[in-house]
């Protein structure tokens, strides 16, 4: 599955996370950060889309006091 047929199956009504980094990674561990950037996440309130998931679940649990999670 290319890049823009994700996109577009996690926007057409499969469920979704919205996720945005609130708190600067400065001073975090090397593997927060590294979960960080698995999510997407370079800049401080730059929000993401990403799918449901248990994996992604458990990233967003990691690094949960950087991160703001919402509905799409």
């Amino acid at each position: 599955m290319g890049k823009e047929q994700k996109a577009n199956s996690i926007n057409s009504g499969e469920s979704g996370i919205r996720v945005t980094l609130t708190r600067s990674p400065i001073g975090t561990p090397m593997k927060h950060r590294l979960v960080l950037r698995g999510l997407g996440l370079r800049r401080i309130r730059q929000t993401v889309v990403r799918p449901d998931t248990p994996q992604v679940r458990g990233m967003i649990k990691k690094v949960g006091y950087l991160l703001e999670v919402g509905q799409p």
